[in-house]
């Protein structure tokens, strides 16, 4: 049996094993964006002083190895903490694809005590939702929960909530079936059937969370449209009578509703991980080091550290300078090879390419919801833009290149994190969200002719 080391602890392999696996198995899962195809190269490790990718690696023998430094994603919510605890306190958890928030929150003040984030362990099975799916078929959800779950115990013994009556949970619609133990399997291939979408209420105990009484999920909308845009519709609450508002969660699986007092019309843009940084080749997620920001002074990194990389918001700066340069045309050549960001960061053609797809599904998705609905864009009056990739997002940027409509420029409103919010104000009014899923009708857009010819129409620039 192979012995592998790592920061001088010994831990036995399997024979043939991969190192991935084994990563996985003790604890120490790195991320895989791609889902351990091999494609993206972001499992980088040292094998005795070699660089090697876990998850091609198999362990024959004794070897050395050292992990690149953990990323822990900065993630912020935009909520403020009171830091009093009350007799009477719950907690309300956002399961992020990339990222988990839990609040310690105070039903009787309505207030937020204390919050943690953490990067959700689940990113050693694939950056996407579709990845982790993949890996449900072939291996069953037990693997994706267990290592949710010991998060989620984590956290809530950073915030010292040892005994809680209740803990609100919302998510996209596959994090919860795996949060529950359920196998998603079914929204991997067509029809995309979920097994569940309304609300579940079950026991702590049973799902491996002891200091908690009681789970309670919110209700999903789609197999594709989560609990965790009910809580953001719930959260910013109803437009004005005769207007619309939209409501788009950026990430890998682009989220968007269409919604007024009467009813809303929902779809899910598959963006692909380009937004994570997954699939760009000197990508990263909003950790240290990451480029977040760029214009004519230069880049901006979280922590103020040397850039190691680029993360969403600056790919989206880094190609509206590119544009407004002239470096790169309207159908996105680019007629150098790379441009350089910052010492050892670059932006290559296929970069520019991905983003292009990305950006596209994004906007053509939207429009298609306007355009189903026939509403013009003066009968808007908000546009919210949440998620993590909100927080540092330049409207300019992302009207400049294509990701957002010029129509609505003036109408963005980002939200830091809608879903925890949401999550946090059903938790203290506990209403009935049916009330939101019922009225919301989904599109496909996998087989929407209209969709199509947007998508087309709106890859240049």
């Amino acid at each position: 049996m192979p012995e592998v080391f790592i920061d001088g602890v010994c831990y036995d392999a399997r024979q043939n094993e991969l190192l991935s696996d084994l990563l996985r198995r003790i604890g120490k899962g790195i991320s895989m964006p791609c889902g351990g195809r091999g494609d993206c190269g972001k499992c980088l490790v040292a094998v005795n002083g070699i660089e090697e990718l876990a998850c091609k690696y198999r362990i024959k023998s004794d070897i050395t190895v050292i992990l690149p430094k953990e990323e822990k994603i900065v993630s912020v919510t935009g909520a403020e903490e009171s830091f009093f605890d009350t007799e009477h306190m719950a907690l309300a958890l956002d399961i992020g694809t990339t990222t988990l928030a839990l609040a310690l929150v105070s039903p009787d003040e309505k207030k937020i005590v204390r919050l943690v984030t953490a990067t959700n362990p689940q990113r050693a099975f694939g950056a996407d939702v579709l990845s982790r799916i993949t890996y449900c078929m072939d291996h069953g959800v037990s693997e994706l929960r267990s290592c949710v779950i010991s998060a989620v115990n984590s956290m809530i013994k950073k915030l010292n909530a040892t005994e809680t009556e209740t803990l609100y949970a919302a998510g996209n619609t596959a994090m919860l079936h795996m949060f529950f133990g359920i196998d998603p399997s079914g929204m991997g291939t067509a029809p995309y059937a979920p097994v569940f979408l309304n609300s579940r209420t079950v026991s702590g105990e049973s799902l491996g969370i002891p200091s908690v009484k009681t789970v309670v999920s919110l209700p999903s909308a789609a197999a594709f449209v989560g609990a965790d845009l009910t809580a953001g519709l719930y959260y910013v609450g109803t437009p004005p009578e005769g207007k619309y508002d939209i409501l788009i969660d950026l990430g890998t699986n682009a989220e968007i509703i269409l919604f007024s007092r009467e009813g809303a019309l929902c779809t899910a843009a598959a963006a692909g991980p380009c937004f994570e940084g997954a699939n760009i080749s000197c990508g990263m997620s909003a950790s240290e080091g990451a480029v977040y920001a760029y214009g004519d002074n230069g880049c901006k990194t979280v922590g103020d550290v040397p850039a190691r990389g680029v993360c969403g918001t600056g790919l989206v700066d880094v190609i509206a300078f590119l544009l407004k340069k002239g470096i790169i045309d309207e159908t996105g050549y680019m007629e150098q090879s790379k441009f350089v960001i910052a010492p050892n960061v670059t932006l290559t053609q296929d970069d520019v390419r991905q983003y292009q797809l990305a950006k596209s599904a994004v906007c053509a998705a939207l429009l298609t919801l306007l355009n189903k609905q026939d509403v013009p864009f003066s009968s808007i009056d908000k546009l919210f833009i949440s998620g993590g990739f909100a927080d540092k997002l330049n409207i300019d940027s992302a009207v400049a290149t294509g990701l957002l409509p010029a129509e609505l420029y003036e109408k963005c409103v980002p939200i830091n994190n809608s879903s925890l919010l949401g999550t946090v104000k059903a938790l203290y009014y506990k209403p009935d969200l049916t009330s939101i899923t019922a009225k919301t009708e989904y599109v496909d857009l996998s087989t929407d002719p209209l969709f199509s010819d947007l998508f087309i129409e709106r890859m240049s620039f």
